[in-house]
């Protein structure tokens, strides 16, 4: 375990960790408790009992994770979280924990959770009388010359008792003699004895003595230890070797080389021959350590290192050096050769990870603690001391705690997984030694995700074009968003937002914004319209956005051609025209007309002849609908002719209509009157038709009524006197017709023409697509 100060040593710097941890994170733990127990005690005895020592709930204690946290690595004490009680998990024997004679504690923390408490407990291991003194040698050997003066002293192998205290070794004794007694001298601690001759030695008659010293300690009962002590009775050397000083000191760095010459010992003996020749010796007292790592020329004097040295293993090293001459008795003296280890910076720092949250979340705040770090340097001085810092550029820092060596990592800003999700926090501690020695030390941390962002569409507004016609109950497009959360948090759904009445006829798919129609559109009564799609996260609370869809009807060819003239009585497409014989070639009969509901090519009217009883007296424009005369009827033409009108669309799959018109030759006087007789009777068919035509068209412009006044005004002020006759129209499209009804003078006109553009003009007294009808103000047949 080492020596008692290093065992205190590594306590503290984990007792600075969790001292830290709990400023932190829980309460402040102001109380110590102290225990007493006597080494080699039964594994699973009871110290005492913590948390009721404490005042802690027993029935919490696992819960709250009640624990030892040793500072070493062998753990001798363990709590029971049932009963709360310290107990010890490992034989402890006091002399290999502390090897010294003062007191001998061990340090504990005991750590609760929820809330994080640490509580400090000292437990004192007290010493019993275990060992026996034990002396490094069974026998120890003098040669003592027979003169020698009473009151010589021999040192005596000096005994050794790990206990401590009271059990340490007290006493020696010596078996009952005449001419030896034993002295004891303490010198700090030590008590080195020593043989005493208190009467002069007589060869002639004894020449050797067999001794029995015994040492003693204070133990109850006593232990004891015996060294066989022989004595050779020798004739006279009477000097014995002198050291140069009493006392060696010399400082040496570590890390010097091993056969380095650490110091050089000398010592005199005045005596001449083998009387004066000098041995050095190692003590045999010292430690085996010590042999390992020194080694001494036994002619020179020299120490030499013989193994490495560490600094932090042991600082000093105390060495007795014997010096022996080869006189007979031989002569032995001793000295104490002291040497100090000087520390160099061969250690790096350590950098421990006592407290770790891997994740994160995304809205903590800053100065959120995620992880509690200790950093120990081994060395010494200015060798251990350390410099940290988080060398890669992230969000957090490192905040020192009140203790030395002690730091929080906590976050110096807000954090946004959807920007960065992983960081990879570097520690590096420093020393400032020479060199100056680093560690590194990575913590992987993982930011998790808060639903902090709303689904977002590609677009503010979208468009879609639908056709009509379209299948009712059948996916017609589809919306998308995405939201850069991601889990729960990401997982979209979408609905329709109510408010609007075309909603009711359209429903989505809430996992993928596929949307359907429950109805058909039709384009002639809807051609566009708009409603919003909500997306919402899943997330806690939830998020949501909107985006609004303009949804345009696209036409399709549904719609035949209606047939607005010819129309008999009926409703059928028929007609009768009556036209004078004499009219000459390009007369214009009739005019066919026909409306298509749909738009463009779909709209887009061709008129045909499907029959005529004579081909070379009609002609009809396929886009005007306009019959004509295409020569001067003779004596042997028929006086009837039918004509049947095909009118076709320009869709892809055309739509079409018919329509009839029966051509009737009259002489001239006759169709003159029958032509005011037909426009009275087709002048109310005519206004009917005209009224709805004016409510399809009501969006006319004000300019069409404008130029119309004027068309009146030159009309009223031309002579009335013409004929009853038909005049080409050379602008119809052949689609929508109007007619105007005027008066000038005693006659009475009807326009009838196409749908007007804005600035178009009729050339004045062109009379083109006007009927001259009579005034019939005067008679009950007036048309009205």
């Amino acid at each position: 375990m080492g020596s008692p100060r290093r065992h205190r040593s590594s306590d503290s710097r984990r007792f600075n960790f969790y001292f830290s941890l709990l400023l932190i994170f829980g309460k402040h733990a102001l109380a110590e408790l102290r225990y007493s127990i006597p080494e080699e005690m039964k594994e699973g005895t009871s110290v005492g009992n913590v948390a009721k020592d404490l005042g802690l709930d027993k029935t919490s204690l696992i819960d709250r994770r009640f624990r030892v946290v040793s500072g070493s690595k062998d753990a001798f004490f363990e709590v029971n979280p049932n009963s709360g009680a310290l107990q010890i998990l490992k034989k402890i024997d006091r002399e290999e924990l502390c090897q010294g004679s003062g007191v001998c504690t061990m340090e504990l923390k005991i750590l609760v959770e929820n809330p994080l408490e640490m509580h400090h407990v000292v437990v004192e291991i007290t010493d019993i009388n275990d060992h026996s003194p034990g002396f490094p040698e069974k026998e120890q050997q003098f040669k003592i010359a027979e003169h020698t003066s009473p009151g010589t002293r021999f040192q005596l192998h000096a005994a050794r008792d790990p206990d401590a205290g009271i059990n340490s070794i007290r006493t020696y004794t010596l078996t009952s003699n005449d001419h030896f007694e034993i002295d004891v001298s303490q010198s700090d601690e030590d008590k080195t004895p020593y043989l005493v001759l208190k009467k002069s030695l007589d060869r002639e008659q004894k020449s050797k003595h067999v001794l029995f010293v015994t040492a003693v300690d204070g133990g109850k009962p006593q232990r004891s230890g015996t060294l066989n002590v022989s004595i050779i009775v020798l004739d006279t050397n009477d000097n014995r070797p002198v050291f140069s000083q009493d006392t060696y000191q010399v400082e040496i760095y570590e890390n010097v080389p091993v056969g380095t010459i650490v110091t050089r010992v000398n010592a005199t003996d005045t005596d001449e021959g083998n009387n004066g020749e000098i041995e050095f010796t190692l003590s045999k007292a010292l430690s085996r350590k010590v042999y390992d790592i020194f080694e001494l020329n036994r002619v020179s004097g020299e120490i030499k290192l013989k193994g490495a040295m560490n600094f932090e293993e042991t600082e000093i090293y105390k060495i007795d050096v014997e010096a022996s001459d080869l006189g007979a008795p031989p002569l032995t003296s001793r000295c104490r050769v002291i040497i100090k280890v000087k520390d160099v910076n061969d250690n790096p720092p350590e950098i421990e990870v006592t407290s770790l949250s891997n994740t994160v979340s995304e809205d903590s705040k800053p100065g959120t603690v995620i992880s509690l770090i200790s950093v120990t340097d081994k060395d010494s001085g200015v060798n251990g001391k350390i410099i940290s810092s988080i060398t890669s550029d992230v969000p957090f820092e490192l905040k020192p705690s009140y203790k030395e060596n002690i730091y929080s990592v906590v976050t110096k800003g807000f954090l946004d997984r959807e920007q960065v999700s992983h960081y990879e926090i570097t520690i590096k501690a420093t020393d400032c030694g020479e060199p100056l020695l680093s560690a590194f030390k990575t913590l992987n941390i993982q930011i998790t995700d808060v639903n902090d962002n709303k689904p977002l569409f590609s677009q503010n507004t979208l468009q879609f074009y639908l056709s009509e016609n379209n299948v009712a109950g059948g996916s017609i497009f589809s919306v998308s968003a995405t939201d850069k959360d991601i889990n729960e948090n990401a997982v979209l759904s979408y609905q329709i937002a109510r408010g609007n009445e075309l909603a009711m006829f359209l429903s989505v798919n809430s996992d993928n914004g596929q949307i359907s129609a429950l109805k058909s559109f039709d384009f002639e009564t809807l051609k566009t319209f708009r409603f919003q799609v909500v997306a919402t996260d899943s997330g806690t609370p939830s998020l949501s956005s909107n985006v609004t869809v303009h949804v345009f009807i696209l036409d399709q060819n549904d719609n035949a051609p209606v047939i607005l003239y010819p129309v008999s009585s009926n409703g059928s497409a028929e007609g009768v025209e009556e036209i004078p014989r004499n009219v000459n070639a390009g007369h214009l009969v009739t005019k066919v007309r026909a409306y298509d509901a749909d738009i463009g090519y779909n709209g887009w009217l061709l008129f045909s002849l499907q029959e005529v009883t004579a081909h070379s007296l009609f002609g009809l424009d396929r886009y005007t609908g306009q019959i004509r005369t295409l020569r001067s009827f003779t004596e042997t033409d028929e006086a009837e002719h039918k004509l049947l009108i095909l009118v076709k669309d320009n869709g892809n799959v055309s739509l079409s209509a018919t329509a009839t018109v029966v051509v009737k030759l009259v002489e001239p006087r006759e169709a003159f009157a029958a032509a005011d007789v037909k426009s009275a009777t087709k002048d109310d068919e005519d206004n009917n038709v005209t009224f709805y035509l004016m409510i399809t068209l009501g969006s006319v412009s004000t300019l069409f009524l404008i130029s119309i006044i004027v068309l009146i005004a030159m009309q009223c002020s031309k002579s009335t006197d013409y004929t009853s006759k038909y005049l080409q129209e050379t602008n119809y499209d052949g689609t929508l017709c109007h007619s105007i009804q005027y008066r000038s003078g005693d006659k009475r006109y009807m326009l009838v023409g196409p749908r007007m553009s804005i600035g178009s003009t009729i050339v004045p007294g062109s009379h083109a697509n006007t009927l001259v009808l009579p005034d019939r103000r005067g008679t009950s047949t007036e048309v009205r």
